[in-house]
């Protein structure tokens, strides 16, 4: 099977060379996604919580867009600007993935694009 990217208006456009995403072997793997509104294609203000809701909904529109769901992730990696925001990130984060949990990694990083407070990125199955 041939890898393909996937794009979709619903979510950011990336800002440098890469895709959304890419479908390979029945599953979809999400580049990174910061809290950039699609709409306006700024990034969203606020608090951790905020700009964690706004990730995931990138996140979600993607896997849309490529036969997808987030019922469907089996991992994220969550990378936090400070890991003292954990738990109020989480609180968000949990709303959407309700049955099944995927795998995750937490951790915090020295610096990410635009100066947002969370970066997700995810895998999952296609249907």
């Amino acid at each position: 099977m041939e890898n393909r990217s996937v794009l979709t208006t619903n979510a950011p456009n990336p800002i440098g060379p890469y895709s959304q995403a890419i479908i390979a072997n029945n599953f979809i793997f999400t580049a990174g996604q910061v809290p950039i509104d699609p709409l306006t294609g700024k990034m969203v203000e606020g608090d951790i919580q905020k700009q964690t809701r706004q990730a995931l909904e990138n996140i979600k529109a993607i896997l849309e867009a490529g036969n997808s769901g987030m019922e469907r992730v089996v991992k994220c990696t969550v990378f936090l600007q400070d890991l003292a925001d954990f738990a109020k990130m989480n609180e968000v984060y949990a709303t959407f993935f309700r049955d099944v949990h995927p795998a995750r990694s937490a951790l915090q990083v020295a610096r990410i694009p635009l100066e947002a407070l969370v970066e997700i990125e995810a895998v999952a199955t296609i249907k």
